[in-house]
């Protein structure tokens, strides 16, 4: 890939995903974009059967940027790894176009499998601060994973998942546009569970309350009386 084109390529991503960026000269000051750019080179040569010259490669960007992808990896267009430190992206993890991964974000096996080891991510997903996916499944594309999250199976289209291990929440079949990606702001079933019980109950004591000053207004037109 020639350095120009992509350079103008990752303006726009990073333009498209972090409104903290001011000028286009700023994508060089992303340890993505290194990391990236980096990771397509090292992947060039693992395919030639490079091996030793990628994962050099790889090891000297991760050392400089915080970002780890092997070399063997998978990875579609339009990747961005905001901040990026502490990224960890496996030898067989496979990313689809569109993806977001925040810092601190593990793609990564279980230790116990073989060939396939590491999760297949679709397109347009999002995987918040501190998530780990771990294992050989798919996280299905228009999906959420807030920040936090270990996920440990198979996540379905357009969903969202929080929690430890993670819980899926189905969305409506829809896009989940960029500009809307927020890692913290997605409902938890239990928590969405509990308030509910918790709003029920303040309604029966609120009922119970009325009850009780009913029947002492009873008592005391009867005692008048």
């Amino acid at each position: 890939m020639k350095f120009l084109k992509y350079y103008k390529e990752e303006v726009d991503v990073i333009k498209d995903r972090d409104p903290a960026m001011k000028k286009n000269i700023e994508a060089l000051l992303y340890p993505s974009f290194w990391a990236i750019y980096n990771y397509r080179k090292a992947h060039r040569l693992y395919l030639k059967g490079k091996v030793f010259r990628a994962r050099k490669i790889s090891q000297r960007t991760a050392r400089k940027t915080g970002i780890e992808i092997h070399p063997a990896a998978q990875i579609g267009k339009g990747l961005f790894i905001d901040h990026g430190h502490g990224v960890v992206i496996g030898e067989t993890t496979i990313i689809g176009d569109n993806v977001t991964l925040y810092q601190g974000v593990t793609l990564g096996g279980t230790g116990k499998e073989k060939g396939k080891r590491h999760p297949t991510i679709g397109n347009n997903v999002m995987i918040g601060a501190g998530a780990k996916v771990l294992g050989s499944f798919t996280i299905g594309e228009n999906s959420k994973v807030a920040a936090g999250s270990v996920v440990l199976d198979e996540v379905p289209p357009n969903s969202t998942v929080v929690g430890v291990p993670g819980i899926v929440v189905k969305q409506d079949d829809v896009k989940i546009p960029h500009n809307d990606l927020d890692q913290i702001h997605i409902p938890h079933p239990v928590q969405s569970e509990l308030k509910r019980l918790s709003d029920e109950n303040i309604k029966i004591m609120e009922m119970l309350q009325d009850l009780r000053n009913e029947n002492a207004q009873k008592d005391k037109t009867k005692t008048q009386e």
